[in-house]
């Protein structure tokens, strides 16, 4: 018995660890809507698995590496027939809106290779003013992810388009998750900077909005004043004063995820080691 698959030329890949807490959900909104879903999976011990089979979902599973190593495994590993595939994270969910102006958008734009989507973040079940455009659709076969260990991207030849509506991130179920995901993401940057492993995308002050990022991220510990420069800039500049006790808080720990990377890489040169992160 197969996935409960949707006419839409649209198959959806997914890479999950320990994911159960998001899979039901994330997996309802797919049913009857897109044409297939994979999931290659990094060995859960929770209830990941069960759920998959629940859902009759096609799945691998493949020791992780980082997440562009993974991700191109992905893309490789299984049979994607459709006409388009979709990134999607087990924490994200499509909106009504998007679901439908995807639909009218692969059927009739044969121009581009490839979609980005508008990313809303959502902490704490509230909405917040933190939006992304992504690329997360493309014509099968067109897309490979760049190789590093964190803040992987899809890499795309030709044009792409924009497709409308709200793609929701559901940061995490509860704080307890959040600090932990965080605590592996921190330890997981400290490490790619101790490497020298190089970026994303390439640092630029005065080039786009992810080149500008990653100069921001290369030269962070330099800034005098940073973590409460830092704090005002998505306080006051990104809006989150608006957003109320649930915006000041993110705002707050975002700063300090921060801090975390910059003591952990600390840790890392003193220790001239990465046996003990």
């Amino acid at each position: 018995m197969k996935f409960k698959s949707g006419e839409l030329p649209l198959t959806v890949v997914m890479i999950t660890l320990n994911e159960a807490h998001n899979l039901n959900e994330a997996l309802d909104q797919l049913e009857g809507w897109a044409s297939e879903v994979f999931v290659l999976d990094s060995f859960s011990n929770d209830e990941t698995i069960n759920i998959l089979k629940k859902y009759n979902v096609i799945y691998k599973q493949r020791k992780f590496t980082n997440f562009g190593d993974q991700w191109n495994y992905a893309l490789d590993c299984f049979q994607i027939k459709s006409e388009y595939t979709m990134k999607l994270d087990p924490d994200e969910r499509l909106t009504k809106e998007l679901k439908h102006n995807i639909e009218k958008s692969i059927k009739i734009n044969s121009k581009v290779n490839g979609f980005t989507l508008t990313r809303v973040l959502c902490f704490l079940g509230k909405k917040l003013p933190i939006k992304q455009n992504i690329l997360r659709i493309w014509k099968t076969g067109r897309v490979k992810f760049s190789d590093v260990l964190v803040n992987e991207h899809p890499i795309i030849n030709g044009k792409t388009g924009h497709i409308g509506g709200e793609l929701l991130h559901i940061d995490s179920p509860n704080l307890e998750h959040w600090y932990n995901k965080q605590n592996k993401y921190t330890s997981s940057e400290a490490k790619s900077k101790f490497l020298k492993n190089k970026l994303s995308f390439n640092p630029k002050l005065f080039g786009n909005s992810d080149q500008r990022r990653m100069w921001f991220k290369q030269n962070f510990s330099y800034i005098p004043l940073r973590f409460l420069l830092l704090f005002l800039y998505y306080y006051i500049f990104k809006g989150l004063f608006m957003s109320g006790k649930e915006g000041f808080i993110w705002s707050h720990l975002r700063t300090e995820v921060m801090r975390m990377r910059e003591y952990k890489f600390y840790e890392l040169t003193k220790k001239n080691s990465l046996k003990d992160i």
